[in-house]
Order: structure tokens, then sequence, then C-alpha cells
């Protein structure tokens, strides 16, 4: 990917501010606040020019938003599998479910941090990196995630129940969604759960959920004022679907559309699409790899996120460690933002072909990694937990849950974590006799 290297007009707006900083010091605020217009007005005829630059010809053909159109661009996949017994599914549904709460706790503490603080807090704690347990310490444990759970509570002994964060609160919104609109529920229907609901959003989805407070159609949300069309927001949603499709990857994919099209486009639907099937083809297989290859069938062939996804399955070879995949994906996505999907995407493959079924190695190679480390490691441990089971997630990761699961979600604060296993558990159980 070639992006145009704007450090140099980072690094002049912040030398800009010091320089009209300094004229108000010498008594010139009327003339710095005409220059900083002046200077306002060209970043905005700038993002106009943007905005009305066409994309490169036959971009849409390739990568088009529509389902049906997405659909006519799949390889050939095998849409619906055959799934366990019921023992062995709520197995593999508490695996899930377990899977990635655990996975994003640990990667909260250090959400976006470069893997070299990351060792030093590890070294400074004496615990090993990448880390085999949550972390016993962690920068500013006074502060409040999300306005409801402390920061103490992501450590391993200050944990009293999973801690909110936005990976796991959009999981729970998608069970909501499901329960109170049913298998057709539509994009409509999703916009209208988060204006009710949703009391906080980043990026793409706070852009969505403006726009949808200002009256904007749900189908409109996310084509306006929107530069973060591609970041993850959207594959972080993916769980719910695939849980509640289990065995059906084709179907997972089209619940991951119809929620990822309220916020993003193009590359940004394709990785929910993406995960929320290989999350779907989870439960019926004994390899991650292979979870990941059914769900490279319901994206497009030839779109910039299946290219990506190809190289990383062919270079899994060469990593072998957290150091390979790091710097694999730093090379081949030099400029691209830390939060995107495509470069988190090769990285959560990576980890998951690295951890060889070892879930405390996934979670803690993937977290190492940096980035987006709390959502690769959700997603990670989530498609694990559903191939290899609860059973075999050693207990240090889940014996502080205590059954409680927490939200900033409008009216639902707080989850038993056994009733939101047994409710996905229903959903996948309803779904395969539909």
């Amino acid at each position: 990917m070639n992006y145009v290297k704007t450090e140099e007009l980072v690094a002049k707006v912040n030398e800009l501010q010091e320089w009209l900083r300094l004229a108000c010091e010498y008594g010139r605020k009327d003339r710095a606040e005409e220059i900083f217009r002046e200077v306002q007005d060209a970043l905005e005829t700038a993002k106009k020019s943007v905005l009305t630059t066409p994309p490169e010809p036959g971009l849409y053909a390739r990568e088009p938003n529509e389902l049906e159109k997405i659909r006519a661009l799949r390889p050939e996949g095998p849409r619906q599998l055959a799934l366990p017994e019921d023992a062995g599914l709520a197995d593999r549904m508490a695996g899930a479910v377990l899977g990635r709460f655990a996975g994003c706790l640990l990667g909260v503490p250090v959400e976006g941090w470069a893997p070299e603080p990351m060792k030093q807090l590890a070294e400074d704690s004496g615990i090993a990196f990448p880390p085999e347990d949550y972390w016993t310490e962690v920068w500013n444990p006074g502060g409040v995630q999300y306005g409801v759970s402390p920061r103490s509570r992501y450590t391993r002994d200050g944990m009293d129940g999973v801690a909110v964060d936005d990976d796991i609160t959009y999981t729970i919104i998608g069970l909501l969604i499901l329960e109170k609109y049913g298998p057709d529920f539509t994009t409509a229907d999703v916009g209208e759960f988060w204006k009710e609901h949703l009391e906080a959003a980043c990026t793409a989805e706070w852009v969505a959920l403006e726009n949808l407070k200002k009256g904007i159609p749900a189908d409109k949300a996310g084509d306006i004022d929107n530069p973060y069309q591609q970041w993850i927001g959207a594959d972080i949603r993916s769980d719910p679907w695939g849980w509640a499709c289990a065995g059906n990857p084709e179907k997972a994919a089209e619940y991951a559309w119809r929620d990822a099209y309220l916020s993003h486009r193009r590359n940004g639907i394709y990785g929910e699409m993406f995960f929320a099937a290989a999350q779907a083809a989870a439960f019926c297989t004994d390899s991650p790899e292979e979870a990941l290859r059914i769900g490279l069938t319901e994206i497009p062939a030839e779109c910039t996120l299946a290219e990506d996804i190809r190289w990383a399955l062919d270079h899994a070879n060469e990593v072998h460690n957290w150091e390979d995949a790091r710097r694999l994906v730093d090379e081949r996505f030099a400029g691209m933002h830390a939060v995107h999907t495509n470069n988190n995407v090769c990285l959560t493959i990576f980890g998951l072909l690295l951890g060889e079924n070892d879930y405390t190695k996934t979670i803690g190679e993937v977290v190492a990694m940096g980035m987006d480390n709390d959502c690769t490691a959700a997603t990670a441990g989530s498609i694990l937990g559903a191939v290899i089971g609860s059973r075999r997630i050693p207990t240090h990761w889940t014996r502080n849950f205590h059954n409680k699961v927490y939200t900033y979600i409008k009216g639902y604060p707080e989850l038993a974590l056994d009733d939101v296993m047994n409710r996905f558990l229903t959903l996948a159980k309803g779904g395969q006799k539909a």
C-alpha cells in the first residue's frame, strides 16, 4: 500500500501552532486568529478535493459494498458445515465466549502500545513476555475505562468479573439485536438499537452514531464525514454473528454485512464478514487455519483484504514469534494506521497459526505484537476458543470472571456470563434448525 507521507505536514502544523502561540504572547491574537482561519479554510478545501476525487477505475468492480455483488465475487466455499453434538457445541461456545473475553482483557491495559514499552512493563512487573497471565501492574490504575471499570480491574489480582470494553460491549449488542429483532434484522434495526442504547463510540462508529442522531438514514450513516470506513471497528463486531450462526459461515457473513454496513465500507465490511464466517466455521473444525480459509470464501476473491489474508497465510512459516509477525506486517503495511482492518487481520492470523492451538501462547503472542492488540487478541481468542473448547483454556484466564460481564450499554450494565453463553447457544441451535 503506497501512502502519501504526511509526517512533514503534521510537523509543520505543530510548528505553526507554536508560532500562533508566540504571536498571542506578543499581543497579536487578532492576527493569529486570522491566520488560523486561513489555514482552516485551506484544510477544508483540501478535504473537499479528496472527497470529490473518484477512486481508481475498476475499484468498485473488485470491491463492492452491496451484499449480492460481494457474494458474486466469492470463491467457492462450504457455506454450511455440520455442527458437533450438543455437549461438544456447548463446550465450544463456552470456549469462544471465554476465549474472546480473556484475550480482550489481556490486551486492554496495553492497547495500542508498541512492543518495547510492553516488554519494559513486563520486566518491571516481574512477569513473562509475551505474557502468560494477566498483567500485575497497569498504567494509570485509578483511571476508569468507559466510565465503568477501574483499570485495576484488568489486573491479575484486581479482576472481579469481565471488565468493560468496546470489544465486549459490541458482542453483547449483537446478542441483544438478534433477540430483539430476530434473524431478519436490518441495518436500520442496528442503527435504532445504537441510538437507543449505545452511549460511547469511537472512530467510524462514532461518526455513524452522530449521523444517525442527525436523522441520516442507516444506509447512509457510514458514508458521510467518515475517513475511518476501513478501520478495525467493524471486524471487532463480528463475534455475535459467527456464534449465533455456528456452522453456517455464509449466514454469519450476511449478518456481519448487515451490521458493518452501518459504519463501514469495502475492506472494513469484508473484515467483519471474514471473521464472522471464520468464527462460524471454527465450531466445526480442529484447525484455526481451516476456519480462516473458510472465512476467506465469504469475501471478494480479489479485494485488498483477501490478498492480504492470502499473504499472511502464505508467509506463516516465516513467523516464529511475535517479533517476526510485527516486522512482516510493518514492512507490508508501512504508513497504514495502527487500527486499520488489514494490518490487524494479518497479526491475528499470524498469532493463531503461531499459537498451534495453545490458548496462552496464542493470546500472549498476539498482544505482544502490538497495534490494536486488545481487538486482535479478542478475535484470536474467540476463534481458537471455538476450536478447542473451554476445557482446554487454562483456568487462570477465567477464574476471576465470577459470572459477571460489564458493559456501557444503556439498560444493560451487567449480565451473567453463563447466561450470555446459554443465550448464544440457543441462537446457534435455533439457527441450525431453521
